[in-house]
């Protein structure tokens, strides 16, 4: 029950990012698109150096606290965001939401925008304290300037919502997606594009709970309005066909969804060239495709080829070289290379704790990966740590109720039960099978898994009753279509 460093869905979020200022200078308007248009493509290096000049130009032109060099700001910090340079980012953010606080007052749409961008770099980090606040004055701000059923503050709620998935707080995200729906598909009507960005990200919602009968025809939906509204070349395109692609293949209906993937690629490939971060996460996710069908010479290039293209655009240290080092090593460990595994998953682990901190949620993921690693091998002693770390980094960042902290539970349990460490394993085991009964519910298939994880427990240590009730409830949850 291992969470895997995929990325798993491309999520088309209301980003507000500021960067569409009206600078009265032409070179500036001219700078500022040429960065919009450079950050597009995926050049985030030629990017740095025409939103440098322009912030250059901006301060130059109109003086150090002016709207224009607000924007300027937000530009640069966008880029430094999309490499993962978080640090470098912040004091930008932090300045242009200065600057518009004092130009514009703090009560106006601009600021909205300036507080969303800090909000979402928090979240990328994992501080979702820090940007929780953030997101709600965002979101009060766009209802008070431009009233509650305003487009905009549709997107804000989609981003607000995705803070609370991200937590695993399914309930509160989806009240907030349902009204942004309802928002889109009011103000702008059935068949906009942002109305399909609503249906994707509810349905990428259900997709976590594994609701996918839920998620499917939402996905569906907003696959066809973006082909209708933006043509079947579009990138937005290629994201949809890409989500129902993992839809699909979670489910195991590897038939349908390679087409999907293959066809995302050639969009993503086509409109953004070959070597766009996009044309990777699509090389990642055919990859998982094929490492799933056990089908590893088909998959091996092109995690190679994913890994080489993001240490390119991105660089050696960003997040995305971690998760794709982390999906090669999960590739040669299923080949039982672990040799091969090891190195991958230590220098992954390492780019997480640089980056994002040593108790971000991606770092307890690649210690659980690697902690299974050492499991593998027969090296318990190894793997205990690893385990117990990425347990407390969950509890931590995302609190005692969360799915993640239910499969570091289970996993650390397992651990337990492979060395005969029964009477340390079962309340572990039954603490994760509390966690996935409250948060998603007593019939899920997750559910089934700790049950059937239990019911092992109970039979090496002679509860054969026990253990069969538990066998019976989880071949009742599995027999559910879903």
């Amino acid at each position: 029950m291992q969470r895997l460093l995929t990325a798993l869905l491309l999520l088309l979020l209301a980003f507000g990012t500021g960067v569409t200022g009206c600078a009265p200078r032409s070179e500036l308007k001219k700078l500022n698109d040429e960065v919009l248009s450079l950050y597009r493509q995926g050049r985030y290096d030629r990017a740095l150096v025409v939103a440098e000049k322009g912030l250059q130009v901006a301060e130059q032109t109109v003086g150090p606290n002016q709207r224009d060099v607000a924007t300027s700001l937000n530009n640069l910090a966008m880029l430094y965001e999309a490499q993962g340079r978080y640090a470098q980012a912040e004091p930008l953010y932090q300045r242009a939401l200065a600057i518009d606080e004092k130009v514009l007052g703090p009560d106006h749409r601009g600021v909205g925008a300036d507080l969303n961008n800090l909000a979402l770099l928090y979240q990328a980090q994992g501080h979702y304290t820090q940007a929780e606040p953030l997101f709600k004055r965002s979101l009060a701000i766009l209802e008070k300037a431009l009233g509650p059923d305003h487009p905009d503050v549709g997107g804000s709620l989609c981003n607000f919502a995705k803070l609370y998935s991200d937590q695993g707080q399914y309930a509160q995200a989806e009240a907030l997606y349902q009204r942004s729906l309802a928002i889109r598909e009011k103000a702008l009507g059935p068949d906009h594009p942002d109305v399909g960005q609503s249906l994707n990200n509810l349905a990428e919602l259900y997709f976590l709970q594994s609701q996918y009968a839920l998620a499917e025809p939402l996905f569906k939906r907003a696959l066809a309005i973006r082909e209708k509204a933006l043509g079947p070349d579009h990138p937005d395109v290629g994201a949809g066909l890409n989500n129902l692609a993992i839809l699909y293949k979670v489910q195991g209906h590897y038939a349908q969804a390679e087409p999907l993937f293959k066809r995302s690629l050639a969009i993503y490939e086509k409109v953004l060239g070959p070597n766009h971060r996009h044309v990777a996460t699509n090389l990642n996710n055919l990859a998982e495709l094929y490492r799933d069908q056990d089908q590893y010479a088909q998959a091996e290039p092109l995690y190679q080829r994913a890994l080489a293209i993001d240490e390119k655009v991105l660089g050696p240290d960003h997040p995305k070289v971690g998760a794709d080092l982390n999906n090669l090593a999960l590739l040669y460990q299923a080949q039982s290379h672990y040799t091969q595994a090891e190195p991958l998953m230590k220098r992954s682990l390492a780019i997480f704790e640089k980056v994002l901190g040593p108790d971000h949620p991606e770092v307890a993921s690649v210690l659980s990966n690697l902690g299974a690693l050492y499991k593998v091998e027969g090296h318990f002693a190894q793997a205990e740590p690893l385990y117990q770390r990425s347990l407390a980094i969950r509890e931590k960042a995302l609190g005692p109720d969360h799915n993640d902290v239910a499969i570091s539970l289970n996993n650390l349990a397992v651990l337990y039960v492979d060395q005969g460490r029964y009477a340390q394993a079962e309340p572990l085991m039954k603490r994760s099978l509390a966690i996935f009964e409250k948060v998603l519910g007593p019939d899920h298939p997750d559910v089934a898994k700790l049950l059937v994880n239990l019911a092992a427990l109970y039979r090496k240590t002679n509860r054969v009753e026990e253990a069969e009730a538990f066998e019976k409830h989880a071949a009742a949850i599995r027999a559910v279509k879903r």
